[in-house]
């Protein structure tokens, strides 16, 4: 994932502690019902179109711009599936990060799926049936995106 120049900044001071940053996660769906994703190149592994908001940008035009920029496609956000706090990542150069996710169900309304910018290897639509192997973080909110239920929030909140 490339460093938003905006934590470039931040880390110029606040070295490699714990920042902790807002995220956003796409499930973009077609009108056939496939999946849209992303091969990373920083992993190698298939994923969901993921990023940060910038500075004063709304998450959801955070989401729609992220798509757009990693895979060429134009999408719609029609609602909200999940809020989550994520683990803690310690990067190899030592910068640690907790990132808040808040996942899109998306629809797909335009452009043509490929490789857009330096951040994937590779770009596709798959059938639900025939999906590569995915982490835990993107079977959770695929299956989110089916179902027809409310936003997801930990259930251990208090009452």
């Amino acid at each position: 994932m490339a460093i938003p120049d905006f934590i470039r900044e931040l880390r110029a001071t606040a070295g490699h502690q714990l920042l902790f940053l807002p995220g956003t996660s796409a499930v973009v769906l077609d009108d056939e019902g496939r999946v849209l994703l992303g091969r990373r190149a920083d992993t190698g592994r298939w994923a969901l179109v993921c990023g940060i908001p910038e500075p004063g940008e709304q998450p959801a035009a955070a989401v729609v711009r992220e798509v757009y920029e990693e895979t060429a496609v134009r999408c719609v956000p029609e609602r909200i599936l999940l809020v989550q706090s994520m683990e803690p990542v310690t990067y190899p150069n030592q910068d640690v990060c907790q990132f808040v996710d808040i996942c899109f169900r998306c629809r797909a309304v335009g452009g043509e799926a490929r490789v857009n910018d330096d951040e994937s290897l590779d770009v596709g639509w798959f059938s639900l049936d025939a999906l590569p192997e995915l982490d835990e973080f993107a079977l959770t909110r695929i299956k989110l995106a089916l179902a027809e239920g409310p936003t997801w929030f930990d259930p251990t909140l208090p009452k």
